[in-house]
């Protein structure tokens, strides 16, 4: 009789593998979804098209034969080799370097701790990412993906918007105590004020202030003033060591409020008419690999948002 492997063979060489893992006819028949006898039966006619056992059949318990165990090891090898190979396969186009642009503060405080999840989905993707200041232009060839604050237009580039930003005032607890009360904004005249000289493209130093107390009409106050960093979680860790007043960002202020690090001594939040968006040439979406990334810093905005 012909030796050589047909369809059926390899079917039986499916229930063979299952059977010799779990030593047992009636637990390969669940992991089947069959009955005992029919996986009992296959392991018969598997047995004699092959022409030699594969099992010991003793009263409680298989027992591979020493042909069985050789076969079971060699089929073994063979499915985790399909295997591996399907997912190199459907994951070859999501592979590779992918260059992602982000202004520091969203990185450092929203994106970073959030990067497992996107590790995880995507193993194979090597991500090389840049923090670049907004103020800093965006040129064509330097990434595949930027996440940038700004009012929505970029000329030559096409952009998906993320979330809309709120500013609003923090300060640490224990500088009120030293100070008179702030009650007002007009108050802020008696604290230093932290500026982030980075707060989005084309702002300058004391953009965020100015925006702010002009929404709160409290532009009487002089914000030209106080203490710069170039970075908006550095206003936000001034303010915590109580150097003085900062604007927080909606988007980047994760549980300083909460654990009372931080206290917003005005209600309210004012919009800032900036959106972070994310960045892209036109057509680089037809790349899976970029579509992927996209795609998932999309989805994280909208569960980050409660959408």
């Amino acid at each position: 009789m012909s030796r050589t492997l047909h369809a059926q063979t390899h079917a039986w060489l499916k229930v063979f593998a299952i059977s010799a893992r779990h030593l047992s006819f009636t637990r390969a028949a669940e992991e089947l979804h069959v009955t005992t006898g029919a996986v009992s039966q296959q392991i018969k006619q598997l047995e004699a098209r092959l022409g030699f056992k594969l099992f010991r059949r003793l009263p409680r318990r298989l027992e591979l034969t020493d042909e069985g165990q050789r076969l079971a090891t060699v089929v073994d090898q063979a499915y985790d080799a399909v295997g591996m190979e399907v997912r190199r396969l459907r994951t070859g186009v999501m592979s590779g370097v992918l260059r992602l642009r982000c202004v520091p503060s969203f990185l450092a405080k929203w994106l970073m701790p959030r990067l497992t999840r996107l590790q995880a989905r995507f193993p194979d993707i090597e991500l090389h990412v840049a923090s670049e200041d907004s103020n800093l232009s965006l040129r064509e060839g330097e990434f595949e993906l930027a996440i940038d604050l700004n009012d929505g237009r970029y000329a030559g580039f096409q952009i998906t918007p993320l979330m809309d930003e709120e500013i609003f005032a923090v300060c640490s607890p224990q500088l009120l105590r030293r100070r008179p009360p702030l009650v007002r904004p007009e108050d802020l005249g008696y604290y230093p004020l932290l500026h982030d000289v980075t707060a989005w493209r084309g702002s300058h130093d004391y953009a965020e202030w100015e925006h702010y107390l002009g929404a709160l009409d409290a532009g009487s106050v002089n914000v030209r003033r106080g203490y710069t960093f170039n970075r908006n979680h550095l206003t936000v860790e001034a303010a915590i060591a109580g150097m003085g007043v900062a604007i927080a960002r909606r988007t980047l202020i994760t549980d300083e409020l909460d654990t009372g690090a931080l206290i917003a001594p005005f209600a309210g939040a004012v919009a800032t008419g900036k959106t972070y968006g994310l960045v892209y040439h036109p057509g680089a979406l037809d790349d899976r690999r970029v579509r992927a990334v996209h795609d998932w810093i999309v989805e994280e905005a909208a569960r980050c948002h409660g959408h």
